[in-house]
Parts: C-alpha cells; structure tokens; sequence
C-alpha cells in the first residue's frame, strides 16, 4: 500500500513537471513572437496554470488521477477579469467540490471588491471625502468616479445581494446571533450603526448565514424587526439560541420565540467577570474557578461548583458573588444539549471570524455615508463566505449520545 501511495505522489509531481514544461514554453513563445506587448497573455497562462496546480495540491490529486489521498474533485472554472499594471487579464479560477480552496495569487471575493468600491465612491459624490479616502479610491478603482457610474454600479450589485439576503431559509436547529458596531454619516454627523449578524446550524449539522440587517433604531425594536425577517422567510424548528447579553435582544427573542432555551456566550461571560473582581483578589483564581464550572460534567455537577464559587467569595466580595448567582446561570442552557454539540454551542465564536472578515473591509471605507453603503458591504463580505461554508464538511458532529445531565 505504501508503494501505491508512493506512485501516486511520483505520478502527480511528473505530471505538474510537465505542466509547468508546456506553460514556459507557450510564455517564451509568446515573449519571443510579440516582445513585451505579449506580456499580458503570457501573465494569463502562467495564472491559470499555477492556479491548476495549486488546486491539484489542494485536492492531493492531480486531473483525472485516482489517488487514495484524494481529498476532493475539480468542479470546472469561473471567469474572472483582474486589471493590472500591463493590462486586463482573463483569468479561469479554478473550482473544487468538497474542500474549501481559492487560488493564493488571488484577492478572495469579487463582490466584496465591488462593494467596497462602491461605497468608498459614494463617499467621494456625496462630498465626504478625506484625503484617504481619495487615495484608496484610485488604488481601488484606478479612476475618478462619476455619480451615474455610481448608481448604474450600485444598482446591479444591490439586485444581487438582496436576492440572497430575502431567500427562503427552511429548518434551523441552532441559531447564533450577534452585532458589532460601524460609523456612518447622519445629517452632518457621525453615529454608531447597529450590524445584526444571524447565523444558523441545521439538523444535519452544517452552518449557514441566516441574514444581516443595518439600523439606526432602538436596540430591542431592531432585533426583534430581524427576528422577524428571518421567521417570515422560513425559519423554523429552533431548539437553542446563543448569544451575547445584547442590550434589547432578550425582550426581542423572548417576543419572537417564546419558550425557546437561550445560552448566554461562556467567553463574553468570562470577560464580563474581570469587570466585576475587586481589590485583592486574585484574577488567575477567579478564571480558573469559572473554567471548572464551564468544563463540568454535567449540569448538575456545574451548578455544585457554582454554589461553591458563589460561597467562597460571599464573604470577601459580596457583590462579586452575586454577580455570580444571577448571571453564569445563563451560561449554563448548553448542558441540556448533546455532549457533542456543547464546545461549538457555549460560546458565539463561530461569528468572530466573519466580524474580523467585516472589519478587514470597512476599516478601508472607514466611515460610511448611509445605512445602504454599509448594508451593501457587509452582505456581500458574508454571501461570499457563506458560499464557501457550503463547500466545508458539517460543522456539527452527529449527536450519538443524550445529555448527561438528563440520562438516566
């Protein structure tokens, strides 16, 4: 077997050998024949080609080899043009089905791109630039930018990108929700927006973004207007939800889903302890104490340690104590859920990730004109790495196992 294995890695490092052979050849004939006009088609083949065999290393397999190391399949080409220094190129990136793969000589997500382009030119038509802002417009987009420009731009994308935010959604088992904070522009002044963040695991345990919604309004009545959105479209079966303690979203889910069990973030809740430790007493301990409960058994066993927590601080930090006895309680809900789904159910971390993809993209706009501006950003930034979450393996073990707090 080890020989076969062996063969295999040989076949597809020969085969990329004589790839890279043929891709040489057509660049210094092209070199040779046009001189540098034939720059640009040279820099096409060799892309496309190091593209194609990146995507064989990604898959351990090379085209049409039957490999046991074998980690996925090639699912065809997409289009892409990519401007450069020496002209327009007509790029073929390659495509996989079942891992997760996109080219490294390449800037990951063409609608995010266009996005962002879009709102830092309605920041330059409405009169709200900055000297930065101008500087990444032209390194973004290579040119002044007119108003009709704008809104022929901006109406194709938005077409696209609310298509995706209004789709049916069907059975969501989990649903994790989150916001974060921007900067718009409101009538000559800058205000915090408000970014909802909806994301669900289904029954088969794959995960999935639900929706995304931008306001200005009150906390409680902008969760529960997007609470809302989501069941109209579908959403239903929910067992759990989870959660950071967001101001207004307890009223909101408590109005939307009634009776649904809610798990308060463990990692938050851990980072709300420090705010609360007086003089004297020992961060390190506290934590650790708080990490014991988190990591008991069962939640009975979490409740004990909790008691003895509460009981040992009582006396030397009251209101520590009873911070304790009202809030970890409601970090606790995730002990009545499989054993194999808690880790990824305790905490909203799976969100972090897409709020760090966010801001990578608006800390280049940095200040926004309107709500639109930054709705069309952050959905395009989320419907592309939704799109690769498809492509991933279940997020969710199957669950072979009851609670261990309700066995018997």
């Amino acid at each position: 077997m080890t020989r076969k294995f062996e063969r295999s890695g040989l076949s597809r490092r020969r085969q990329q050998r004589k790839l890279r052979q043929r891709c040489w050849e057509a660049v210094m004939d092209l070199l040779v024949e046009h001189g540098f006009e034939g720059l640009t088609r040279a820099l096409e083949i060799l892309l496309n080609e190091a593209m194609k065999i990146e995507r064989a290393a990604a898959l351990e397999a090379a085209p049409y080899e039957r490999s046991p190391l074998r980690r996925g399949y090639a699912n065809g080409f997409k289009p892409k043009r990519l401007k450069t220094r020496v002209g327009e190129l007509e790029l073929a990136v390659p495509k996989t089905r079942g891992v997760a793969f996109y080219p490294s000589a390449l800037e990951r997500g063409s609608r995010s791109e266009r996005a962002l382009k879009a709102a830092i030119a309605e920041m330059y038509v409405q009169g709200v630039t900055t000297r930065k802002v101008v500087a990444v417009m032209e390194e973004l987009c290579g040119l002044d930018v007119t108003s009709s420009q704008v809104s022929r731009a901006v109406v194709l994308l938005d077409e696209e990108l609310t298509a995706w935010r209004e789709r049916s959604l069907g059975e969501i088992e989990y649903l994790l929700l989150d916001a974060r904070y921007e900067k718009i522009r409101v009538g000559g002044s800058v205000v915090s927006c408000a970014l909802l963040i909806g994301v669900g695991i289904t029954p088969d345990g794959r995960r999935t973004i639900l929706g995304v919604s931008v306001s200005l309004s009150e906390a409680e009545a902008h969760w529960r207007e997007f609470l809302a959105t989501l069941q109209e479209r579908g959403m239903h079966g929910v067992r759990l939800i989870v959660s950071d303690d967001h101001q207004g979203l307890e009223a909101a889910r408590t109005a939307r889903f009634p009776g649904v069990p809610w798990q308060r973030c463990q990692f938050h809740l851990a980072k709300n302890l420090f705010d609360h430790l007086p003089p004297g007493i020992s961060p390190s301990e506290a934590s650790a104490d708080l990490r014991a409960v988190w990591n008991a058994a069962n939640r009975a066993e979490a409740e004990r340690l909790l008691g003895l927590m509460v009981k040992k601080y009582a006396p030397v930090a009251p209101k520590l104590a009873a911070w304790l006895e009202e809030n970890v309680p409601e970090g606790l809900t995730v002990f009545d859920f499989p054993v194999e789904h808690r880790r990824r159910l305790r905490t909203i971390n799976a969100l972090e990730r897409l709020n760090r993809e966010i801001k990578r993209r608006t800390r280049v706009a940095t200040l926004f004109p309107n709500e639109a501006s930054l709705l069309r950003l952050a959905t395009a930034v989320l419907m592309e790495v939704d799109e690769e979450w498809q492509t991933e393996k279940r997020y969710l073990p199957k669950a072979t196992s009851q609670p261990a707090s309700t066995r018997s």
